[in-house]
């Protein structure tokens, strides 16, 4: 059998990534490094970059994933060392293979480098066939950080990137947001969807996401959802999983460890990205999106996701997870790492004040001393109260430093 390398270019203006690091320290220690994560965020271009000098097979041809298929055997053994096999997940057949290759010289580490999406099952089994012998990293659209928002961004110049979204297309080689999300949105569905027997009418799937998009920033209530897209309760979960393992939405769950009985247990709907949040709500252009009635939502949103990248990509050990009781007292964020509990309010105006920390000092006297933060549009870093402190929006990584 005869293979042929594929080429992928890496030429284009490149941004670099908080796991860059984790991802070469891995490679020298397991013979096999995966990197997950939703299409189109990078994943097999970082490989080609941290390992530059790797042969790159892509699953997406149809030929080579045909002959993978065919005889799997045959096709690892004439893979060389150290190759990227990118969208391993339309050939599950060749990890028991990877392992037999592997187990045949453990000393030999990065010897395969693996790329694949989490809407398939065979995620789960990378650990189960190659248990031990894989480093596995999860990568997500650009972080803020990554994208160097600073201090001189303006909040026009923030929604003109939350309307754009943070994958590398949109983000940093200029395609155009429409044309992208429109060609994402298709692909998703066509190609991904597709192969999930759960879904049956993609032209429902994408109304239901659609309808999900409306429903950002607020507590799901996925009954009232499935009677509005015309499912059944169980269609409407099975359709939530498939987005939340695909990292299309996530589910922000409720904090409510020694509280009690009155606190609100449905999560908080967010999408992992915001260019496709705004494409599904149709605004035209950032200026509408930040002049419109969701737009403190999807500030919200970008920040709350900005901490689930810094806990994915930096393979930081903390949760995330949101306050609401019966009374309607309600904190954005708790960020729970260490046994110490972070609290989070997100404000997205200027003009803030000790009332903004109300809910946060209520929390307090209820479960003893916790870290109390406000975020907000202000440029100044200021104490409100004497546990709450402000911070401005792009500095809400260091709430964890």
């Amino acid at each position: 059998m005869t293979l042929i390398s594929t080429s992928k270019t890496t030429a284009m203006h490149y941004v670099t990534r908080t796991i860059e690091a984790k991802v070469r320290l891995a490679a020298k220690q397991f013979p096999v490094i995966a990197v997950t994560g939703p299409r189109q965020a990078g994943k097999s271009t970082l490989l080609l970059r941290q390992f530059s000098q790797s042969k790159y097979f892509t699953f997406d041809d149809p030929v080579l994933q045909r002959q993978a298929k065919d005889d799997p055997g045959l096709f690892v053994e004439n893979v060389p060392p150290f190759s990227v096999l990118d969208e391993v997940q339309y050939v599950p057949e060749l990890l028991p293979y990877l392992k037999i290759q592997v187990d045949r010289n453990r000393t030999q580490k990065g010897r395969y480098l693996l790329t694949g999406s989490q809407i398939f099952h065979l995620m789960a089994g990378l650990t189960e066939s190659l248990a031990g012998r894989i480093a596995l990293f999860e990568l997500l659209p650009f972080s803020l950080a990554e994208l160097e928002m600073q201090r001189a961004t303006s909040l026009e110049a923030l929604f003109e990137r939350l309307y754009n979204g943070f994958y590398p297309d949109p983000a940093v080689h200029g395609v155009d947001a429409k044309i992208f999300y429109g060609s994402y949105l298709h692909t998703y569905v066509e190609r991904d969807v597709r192969q999930i027997n759960l879904v049956k009418d993609l032209s429902q799937f994408q109304r239901f996401m659609e309808l999900l998009a409306a429903r950002a920033g607020a507590i799901l209530n996925v009954s009232d959802l499935a009677r509005d897209c015309g499912l059944s309760h169980t269609t409407a979960q099975h359709w939530l999983s498939l987005l939340e393992t695909s990292r299309i939405i996530f589910l922000l769950r409720p904090y409510f460890k020694n509280i009690g009985k009155r606190v609100i247990k449905a999560p908080k709907l967010y999408f992992v990205d915001t260019g496709l949040l705004a494409y599904l709500l149709k605004y035209p252009d950032h200026k509408t999106l930040q002049a419109g009635p969701v737009a403190a939502q999807i500030f919200e949103n970008c920040l709350i996701v900005e901490l689930l990248k810094e806990k994915l990509h930096g393979q930081r050990l903390f949760e995330l997870y949101y306050y609401r009781d019966t009374n309607k007292n309600e904190i954005d964020l708790i960020v729970e790492e260490a046994r110490r509990l972070h609290l989070v309010e997100i404000k997205m105006r200027k003009n803030i004040n000790a009332d903004d920390a109300r809910t946060l000092d209520k929390f307090e006297s209820q479960n003893g001393k916790l870290h109390r933060w406000l975020i907000s549009c202000s440029e100044h870093e200021i104490k409100l109260t004497a546990s709450t402190k402000n911070l401005p929006w792009w500095k809400i990584h260091t709430i964890l430093t």
